[in-house]
């Protein structure tokens, strides 16, 4: 049985031409600066973004970690949504790494206003620390972008506060292919960008952080603090160059596939949709005797790999909350095999399945 996994965009294994450009990459020291490849994925990154200079960095909590490192003095306060990756899944660094004071924004979908901006916006003081850092994420990690106009509400706000923005672009080339702009044109509205290759594109290993040159020179001491100074780096750089190029242009077959999955799980009765638009689809199931557990093996027994649902107490019954995602490696007919698995799996929970039954 074919094994389909939708836990995240993060599951795809590199492509063919990935794998023949990895084996053949022209390498170099890249703590010495001559890692040809390396070299090359960074002009690119930064070219597409609009942004002097680019670091490669191991992953994307690294990226937004050295951001932070890098933007803020320690003892300062970061400004961000509640519900942000930075905030919910990244253990905690900014207080270990930077030595920054977190100050949350409610932030439905990744959303807060210029309002309630304002109202945490602080000066040294006695009592405060002060504001450093303003962090937005674009897409957003429940599965939604940011206007532009958003963003530009921010923007406006910290010019005024002479502060910088950094954004939390993992998926930076999904909320561009959703909102029918440039990567740049997101790009520009902030001082550093950070975004992932190994998310929707595809390659292997490896993020990008990108900005203004004197703060990508500061970020390269600051990464090599940190353990990310790596040799022979381009063999990962040579699967990036092509995810960077090519696999942008492929998003929209991925969010093709999630709105048809919405709509099919809309029609299942007892499941209840969060629209969105990009890759991921949310979904939610309130279960009346079956645990989270029981439905993640149901998935698992029609080959199927999903994680493990969030869990609520709402009036004695139990609601759940799925996430699915769809990748380069989520063809059509993958997709139509999640969508079966979920019409069978569901239907047959809400008569009663305890998730033991060969399904």
């Amino acid at each position: 049985m074919q094994t389909i996994d939708i836990r995240s965009d993060t599951v795809t294994g590199p492509t063919e031409k990935m794998r023949k450009a990895m084996a053949e990459a022209e390498v170099g020291d890249d703590v010495y600066g001559d890692d040809p490849t390396i070299n090359r994925l960074e002009k690119t990154g930064a070219k597409l973004l609009g942004k002097e200079a680019a670091l490669f960095v191991p992953s994307g909590t690294f990226g937004n970690q050295l951001a932070l490192f890098t933007h803020c003095p320690r003892g300062t306060e970061v400004v961000l949504g509640e519900e942000c990756h930075i905030i919910q899944h990244e253990a905690g660094a900014a207080s270990i790494i930077s030595g920054v004071q977190t100050r949350t924004i409610p932030a439905p979908d990744g959303v807060f206003t210029g309002q309630e901006l304002l109202i945490r916006l602080r000066k040294r003081d006695l009592h405060a620390p002060p504001t450093s850092l303003i962090c937005l994420e674009n897409a957003h990690s429940m599965g939604k972008t940011v206007s532009l106009a958003v963003m530009d509400e921010v923007r406006n706000i910290t010019n005024e506060w002479n502060l910088p923005v950094h954004l939390d672009g993992a998926r930076i080339f999904n909320a561009a292919t959703a909102l029918g702009c440039s990567a740049a044109d997101i790009a520009k509205r902030c001082d550093s960008v950070m975004f992932c290759l190994s998310k929707g594109l595809c390659a292997p290993v490896g993020s990008l952080l990108v900005g203004g040159k004197s703060f990508i020179e500061e970020a390269r001491l600051k990464r090599k603090i940190m353990g990310g100074g790596m040799r022979q780096a381009g063999i990962l750089a040579a699967a990036g160059l092509i995810a960077l190029t090519e696999h942008p242009l492929l998003l929209a077959d991925d969010h093709k596939r999630a709105r048809e999955l919405e709509k099919a799980l809309a029609e299942i009765p007892g499941i209840s949709v969060d629209e969105g638009n990009i890759n991921m689809v949310f979904f939610r199931w309130v279960a009346e005797k079956e645990s989270a557990r029981a439905l993640v093996n149901a998935f698992r027994s029609r080959g199927i790999i999903i994680n493990d649902p969030e869990q609520k107490i709402l009036n004695g019954k139990t609601e759940l909350l799925f996430r699915f995602v769809t990748h380069h490696w989520i063809g059509d007919k993958e997709a139509e095999a999640i969508i079966e698995a979920c019409r069978f799996v569901f239907r047959h929970s809400s008569a009663g399945f305890d998730g033991s039954a060969k399904v």
